[in-house]
Protein backbone atom coordinates (compact mmCIF):
# COMPACT_ATOMS: atom_id res chain seq x y z
CA UNK A 1 0.00 0.00 0.00
CA UNK A 2 1.05 3.61 -0.54
CA UNK A 3 -0.41 6.84 -0.23
CA UNK A 4 -0.52 10.03 -2.66
CA UNK A 5 -1.45 13.69 -1.65
CA UNK A 6 -2.40 15.82 -4.74
CA UNK A 7 -3.20 19.59 -3.86
CA UNK A 8 -3.32 23.12 -4.97
CA UNK A 9 -2.49 26.22 -3.73
CA UNK A 10 -5.20 28.36 -2.87
CA UNK A 11 -6.17 31.78 -4.23
CA UNK A 12 -2.61 31.18 -6.48
CA UNK A 13 -3.99 33.47 -9.24
CA UNK A 14 -4.88 36.11 -6.95
CA UNK A 15 -1.15 36.60 -5.72
CA UNK A 16 0.80 39.09 -7.88
CA UNK A 17 3.71 37.42 -7.41
CA UNK A 18 5.06 33.27 -8.57
CA UNK A 19 7.49 33.22 -5.62
CA UNK A 20 5.41 30.94 -4.03
CA UNK A 21 6.16 28.43 -6.38
CA UNK A 22 9.62 28.67 -5.51
CA UNK A 23 8.89 28.47 -1.87
CA UNK A 24 6.20 25.37 -2.69
CA UNK A 25 9.40 23.50 -4.11
CA UNK A 26 11.28 24.26 -1.11
CA UNK A 27 8.94 22.51 1.12
CA UNK A 28 8.90 19.76 -0.83
CA UNK A 29 11.97 19.13 -1.71
CA UNK A 30 12.89 17.02 1.52
CA UNK A 31 10.22 14.55 0.43
CA UNK A 32 12.62 13.04 -1.93
CA UNK A 33 13.26 13.33 -5.88
CA UNK A 34 11.40 15.12 -8.24
CA UNK A 35 9.58 14.47 -10.32
CA UNK A 36 9.16 10.57 -9.30
CA UNK A 37 8.32 11.67 -6.20
CA UNK A 38 6.48 14.44 -5.95
CA UNK A 39 6.10 17.03 -8.51
CA UNK A 40 4.82 20.61 -8.99
CA UNK A 41 2.74 21.04 -12.17
CA UNK A 42 0.17 23.37 -13.61
CA UNK A 43 1.95 26.10 -11.56
CA UNK A 44 0.52 25.25 -8.66
CA UNK A 45 -1.07 21.98 -8.38
CA UNK A 46 1.13 19.21 -6.65
CA UNK A 47 1.43 15.77 -5.96
CA UNK A 48 3.69 13.83 -3.11
CA UNK A 49 4.18 9.63 -3.06
CA UNK A 50 4.61 9.07 0.86
CA UNK A 51 5.27 5.49 0.29
CA UNK A 52 4.87 5.07 3.88
CA UNK A 53 0.80 5.64 4.47
CA UNK A 54 1.09 6.27 7.99
CA UNK A 55 3.16 8.82 7.57
CA UNK A 56 0.73 11.02 5.10
CA UNK A 57 -1.25 12.77 7.57
CA UNK A 58 1.77 14.14 9.10
CA UNK A 59 3.16 14.87 5.93
CA UNK A 60 0.04 16.93 4.72
CA UNK A 61 -0.03 18.70 7.88
CA UNK A 62 3.42 19.84 7.71
CA UNK A 63 2.69 21.25 3.82
CA UNK A 64 -0.19 22.83 4.95
CA UNK A 65 2.25 24.66 8.44
CA UNK A 66 4.51 25.45 6.00
CA UNK A 67 2.66 27.27 3.64
CA UNK A 68 0.91 29.10 6.52
CA UNK A 69 4.05 30.30 7.95
CA UNK A 70 4.43 31.84 4.29
CA UNK A 71 0.39 33.15 4.63
CA UNK A 72 -0.17 30.61 1.92
CA UNK A 73 -2.87 27.73 1.88
CA UNK A 74 -3.57 24.69 0.15
CA UNK A 75 -6.07 22.34 -0.39
CA UNK A 76 -5.46 18.60 -0.10
CA UNK A 77 -6.77 15.00 -0.88
CA UNK A 78 -5.00 11.97 0.48
CA UNK A 79 -5.46 8.83 -0.99
CA UNK A 80 -4.60 5.36 0.05
CA UNK A 81 -3.88 1.88 -2.21
CA UNK A 82 -1.68 0.86 -4.94
CA UNK A 83 0.41 1.77 -7.59
CA UNK A 84 -0.01 -0.40 -10.52
CA UNK A 85 1.86 2.14 -12.91
CA UNK A 86 5.64 3.60 -11.50
CA UNK A 87 6.57 6.31 -14.37
CA UNK A 88 9.12 8.62 -14.25
CA UNK A 89 6.80 11.42 -13.31
CA UNK A 90 4.50 10.82 -10.00
CA UNK A 91 1.65 12.39 -12.17
CA UNK A 92 1.60 10.02 -15.02
CA UNK A 93 1.53 7.11 -12.37
CA UNK A 94 -1.25 5.08 -11.40
CA UNK A 95 -3.06 3.23 -9.23
CA UNK A 96 -5.91 2.75 -6.46
CA UNK A 97 -3.96 5.46 -4.48
CA UNK A 98 -3.73 7.80 -6.95
CA UNK A 99 -7.48 7.10 -8.53
CA UNK A 100 -8.55 7.97 -5.10
CA UNK A 101 -6.35 11.31 -4.43
CA UNK A 102 -7.25 12.39 -7.57
CA UNK A 103 -10.69 11.77 -7.49
CA UNK A 104 -11.04 12.92 -3.93
CA UNK A 105 -9.14 15.95 -4.81
CA UNK A 106 -11.95 17.50 -7.56
CA UNK A 107 -14.78 17.38 -4.52
CA UNK A 108 -12.80 19.65 -2.47
CA UNK A 109 -13.75 22.63 -3.53
CA UNK A 110 -17.51 21.84 -3.46
CA UNK A 111 -17.03 20.13 0.41
CA UNK A 112 -15.32 23.39 1.33
CA UNK A 113 -12.81 21.54 2.88
CA UNK A 114 -8.83 22.20 2.37
CA UNK A 115 -7.83 18.34 4.12
CA UNK A 116 -9.57 15.14 3.33
CA UNK A 117 -8.65 11.45 2.50
CA UNK A 118 -9.90 8.39 0.81
CA UNK A 119 -9.15 4.49 1.67
CA UNK A 120 -10.65 1.91 0.52
CA UNK A 121 -12.68 1.35 3.05
CA UNK A 122 -16.20 4.22 3.69
CA UNK A 123 -16.71 3.49 7.40
CA UNK A 124 -13.35 4.24 7.93
CA UNK A 125 -13.32 7.49 5.86
CA UNK A 126 -16.44 9.05 7.13
CA UNK A 127 -14.89 8.86 10.82
CA UNK A 128 -11.43 10.23 10.05
CA UNK A 129 -12.70 12.67 7.25
CA UNK A 130 -15.12 14.17 10.41
CA UNK A 131 -12.27 14.59 12.80
CA UNK A 132 -9.96 15.72 9.93
CA UNK A 133 -13.24 18.53 9.42
CA UNK A 134 -12.93 19.50 13.25
CA UNK A 135 -8.78 19.82 13.23
CA UNK A 136 -9.54 22.23 10.24
CA UNK A 137 -11.61 24.84 12.09
CA UNK A 138 -8.33 25.48 14.06
CA UNK A 139 -6.03 24.89 11.19
CA UNK A 140 -7.17 26.61 8.40
CA UNK A 141 -6.75 29.77 11.20
CA UNK A 142 -3.42 28.75 12.29
CA UNK A 143 -1.40 32.51 12.09
CA UNK A 144 2.24 32.29 11.26
CA UNK A 145 4.08 32.56 14.05
CA UNK A 146 1.60 29.28 15.22
CA UNK A 147 2.34 27.53 11.48
CA UNK A 148 5.96 27.75 11.86
CA UNK A 149 5.86 26.68 15.17
CA UNK A 150 3.92 23.71 13.88
CA UNK A 151 6.13 22.54 10.88
CA UNK A 152 9.39 22.81 13.31
CA UNK A 153 7.88 20.79 15.97
CA UNK A 154 6.79 18.40 13.39
CA UNK A 155 10.46 18.38 11.91
CA UNK A 156 12.32 17.84 15.17
CA UNK A 157 9.71 15.34 17.30
CA UNK A 158 13.12 14.85 19.92
CA UNK A 159 13.63 18.96 20.95
CA UNK A 160 12.41 20.26 24.10
CA UNK A 161 10.05 23.71 24.08
CA UNK A 162 13.55 25.40 25.39
CA UNK A 163 15.32 23.78 22.31
CA UNK A 164 12.63 24.80 19.83
CA UNK A 165 12.76 28.05 21.21
CA UNK A 166 16.11 28.62 20.61
CA UNK A 167 15.58 27.97 16.89
CA UNK A 168 13.17 30.09 16.67
CA UNK A 169 14.18 32.92 18.91
CA UNK A 170 11.98 32.73 21.72
CA UNK A 171 11.84 32.04 25.11
CA UNK A 172 10.31 28.46 26.23
CA UNK A 173 7.26 30.52 28.19
CA UNK A 174 6.35 31.61 24.74
CA UNK A 175 6.85 28.31 22.97
CA UNK A 176 4.14 26.97 25.53
CA UNK A 177 1.91 29.60 24.03
CA UNK A 178 2.54 28.78 20.54
CA UNK A 179 2.28 25.08 20.88
CA UNK A 180 -1.16 25.79 22.74
CA UNK A 181 -2.48 28.34 20.49
CA UNK A 182 -1.60 25.88 17.47
CA UNK A 183 -3.83 23.20 19.30
CA UNK A 184 -0.67 21.05 18.66
CA UNK A 185 -1.14 18.49 21.00
CA UNK A 186 -4.29 17.87 19.73
CA UNK A 187 -3.04 17.54 16.20
CA UNK A 188 -0.55 15.36 17.54
CA UNK A 189 -3.18 13.05 19.30
CA UNK A 190 -4.82 12.94 16.13
CA UNK A 191 -2.02 11.65 14.10
CA UNK A 192 -1.73 8.78 16.50
CA UNK A 193 -5.04 7.56 16.14
CA UNK A 194 -4.82 8.03 12.08
CA UNK A 195 -2.10 5.87 12.13
CA UNK A 196 -3.82 2.58 14.35
CA UNK A 197 -6.72 3.32 11.48
CA UNK A 198 -4.39 3.26 8.63
CA UNK A 199 -2.51 -0.05 10.03
CA UNK A 200 -5.83 -1.98 9.76
CA UNK A 201 -5.96 -1.38 6.12
CA UNK A 202 -2.35 -3.21 5.72
CA UNK A 203 -2.62 -5.81 3.27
Amino acid sequence: MTSVITGDIIGSRQQKSNHWVDDLKKILSPFGATPSQWEVYRGDEFQIEVKNPEEALLTAILVKAHLRAIKSDARMSIGFGDKTHNAEKISESNGSAFIHSGELFETLKKQKVTLALRTANAEMDEKLNLMLQLALTFMDNWLAQSAEFVALAIENPNLSQEELGQKLGINQAAVSRRQKRAQFDLVMNLDRYFRTQIKLLAP
